[in-house]
């Protein structure tokens, strides 16, 4: 058992939208990521996923509604559930996720992050 300073593992994140494993909890990671700019509409058909905001301020867009996230607040998009994350300005933010949540879901490009780096 080690503690984790967020603030530290953060500072040695780099670029954006690329997860790192902070953290295993069971069959999930702890995901740290710093976001900024849009990324894209996505579902995950198998899990759900939490967003939650450390450092910043996020916002959730479906497609009938936008959800706006501060600091110490927290979303739970339930499995297929199409969702684009925005960030106006860099926002570091905590994942919750399954093992084999993908960062992109269903879809598969540029910024699919296939293997995920430890921090």
């Amino acid at each position: 058992m080690e503690k984790v300073n967020l603030a530290e593992k953060f500072g040695q994140i780099n670029e954006h939208w690329s997860p790192k494993i902070a953290g295993e909890l069971n069959d999930a990671y702890i995901k740290l990521a710093k976001l900024e700019g849009e990324f894209l509409w996505h579902r995950h058909d198998a899990e759900d996923e939490m967003f939650l905001v450390v450092k910043g301020s996020l916002t959730i867009r479906f497609r009938d509604r936008d959800i706006l996230l501060g600091e110490g607040e927290f979303l739970i998009i339930p499995k297929g559930v199409e969702h684009m994350p925005v960030a106006e300005q860099e926002v570091w933010v905590m994942l919750i996720e399954s093992k084999t949540t993908r960062n992109t879901g269903e879809v598969q490009n540029e910024r699919t992050v296939e293997t995920l780096d430890w921090v």
